[in-house]
Order: C-alpha cells, then sequence, then structure tokens
C-alpha cells in the first residue's frame, strides 16, 4: 500500500528522516510513535508530498508518488483523507458545511446531494446532531469527530491521523481511539496515526513503529513492541508507565 525505500529528509545540518525503511500493508492501523521532533508528522507529510525526500522514494499502490507530476499526484493525493492536529475547521462554516466542503470543491454535485452525504458521515462519526452547529458551540472531541467526516466524505482508500487525541482529556482520547478502529473496520480503509500517546497506539495500532535519530528503531505489532529489547523502546514506554511488568496487559485484559 505504501512504501518508504530509504527516505532521508535534511531540514539544514539535520536529518530528521534517515535512510528510512518501512511498508504499510493494506488495510492494517499503522501508528508512528517518537518524541517530539523525531519525524512523525515529517513522514505523514511525505506520504502525500507535502514535502519531498532528499534522498529515496514513496511508493503509494507501487506508484512513486515522490516524482509524480501534477495530474498524477492530484490522482495519487485523491486516496487520501487527512485528519489534521488541530482539526482545522473554518469557524465561518457549520459542521455540515465544514464536512461537504471537500465535495464542493472536488464534485459537481448539487448542494442537497452534498447535504445528505455529509449528514451520513457525521452520523458515521456519532454527531448527526450537530450538522447545524459552527465549530466555537463544539467540544474538542466533536470537533475532532466533525474534522474525521470530512476526511472520509470523499471515500478515501488511507486515512492519515496527526495526533488525533492531543489535546483532550483521558476519556474522549479513547473514545477517539474507539473512533479511528470503528472507522477502520467499517470502511475498510488503511488508517496511518501519528501519535505520542502510547496507550491510543497499543489500543488500535496493528502495528507500532517507532522513531529515533531519524530511524525506525522498532516495528512490531502491540504485544512485540512493549517486549522490545531497544533501549529507547524501552525509555519510550516507561516514559508513560507502560512497561512489560506493568498494569498495562492487566487494564487491557479486563
Amino acid at each position: 500500500m505504501i512504501r518508504f525505500e530509504q527516505v532521508t529528509k535534511r531540514f539544514g545540518a539535520k536529518a530528521v528522516l534517515d535512510g528510512v525503511d518501512f511498508e504499510i500493508k493494506k488495510g492494517e492501523v499503522f501508528i508512528i510513535v517518537g518524541l517530539s521532533g523525531a519525524g512523525k508528522s515529517v513522514t505523514l507529510k511525505h506520504m502525500v508530498r507535502l514535502l519531498t525526500p532528499d534522498e529515496g522514494r514513496v511508493l503509494v499502490d507501487g506508484e512513486c508518488i515522490s516524482d509524480a507530476g501534477s495530474k498524477d499526484l492530484e490522482r495519487m493525493r485523491n486516496k487520501f483523507g487527512y485528519l489534521f492536529q488541530s482539526g482545522a475547521l473554518l469557524q465561518w462554516m457549520t459542521a455540515g458545511e465544514n464536512v461537504g466542503l471537500p465535495l464542493r470543491e472536488h464534485s459537481k454535485k448539487p448542494d442537497e446531494e452534498i447535504n445528505k452525504i455529509a449528514r451520513e458521515k457525521l452520523k458515521l462519526v456519532g454527531l448527526e446532531e450537530a450538522f447545524d452547529k459552527y465549530p466555537a458551540n463544539l467540544s474538542g472531541g466533536m470537533r475532532k469527530r466533525a474534522a474525521l467526516a470530512r476526511a472520509i466524505i470523499r471515500e478515501p482508500d488511507i486515512i492519515l491521523y496527526d495526533e488525533p487525541t492531543s489535546g483532550l482529556d483521558p476519556a474522549t482520547s479513547r473514545t477517539i481511539d474507539r473512533l479511528i478502529a470503528d472507522t477502520s473496520r467499517k470502511l475498510g480503509v488503511t488508517s496511518i496515526v501519528v501519535t505520542h500517546d502510547l496507550h491510543s497506539a497499543l489500543s488500535i495500532g496493528d502495528r507500532i513503529g517507532m522513531l529515533d535519530g531519524g530511524k525506525i528503531v522498532e516495528l512490531a505489532d502491540p504485544a512485540g513492541f512493549i517486549a522490545s529489547k531497544q533501549e529507547r523502546v524501552k525509555l519510550f514506554l516507561e516514559s508513560q508507565y507502560i512497561t512489560r511488568k506493568g498494569s498495562w496487559e492487566e487494564s487491557t485484559a479486563s
């Protein structure tokens, strides 16, 4: 589905990504974790070519997006939905208008049909009653859900999530986790989630890749990630009170 082949990206003298190489499988929930500044969002931006590698290449469904021409790039980007960290809802539009915006910009569907589809997507994320509400009147979790409805309105094959639980309380964060998992399952999409929230990563991820020092230092399923022998991974787990002998396994088993 998506493959990074020895991708390097430098900002000044610093190589934020240094020969990164991994593959994301079709239909999986793939999590990218790491400390602040590790290159998580930089990795995400390469998938839709908001950034271009200095070396290496990124493939989407076997096609190289890193050097695609304008027409091919537009076609390839249409495979993606993107949930920004802030939600990025337009404050002067209602939730329904925000959700329907991609169809208004990229299709010739009449407003009545767009509104119907927007309501369906809002219903899918449990937010149908917010169709006529403005972002200022929605909670942080509701804004994230509305932004997800907008991300899926064009029925993408791949959804990119940039820190989807950032700024949310723990209870709302777990609600967003369940929503990501449910959306992936119901729509059959490939989901790539960038997060610093290990509870989220371990709850919903099929595989977890950790970036550190510009490289993928671990790539494993949740159980394998917890059992990693990599010192940087152990420290990262311990920083969020998740260890192989800690309470994580007990809490997930209940």
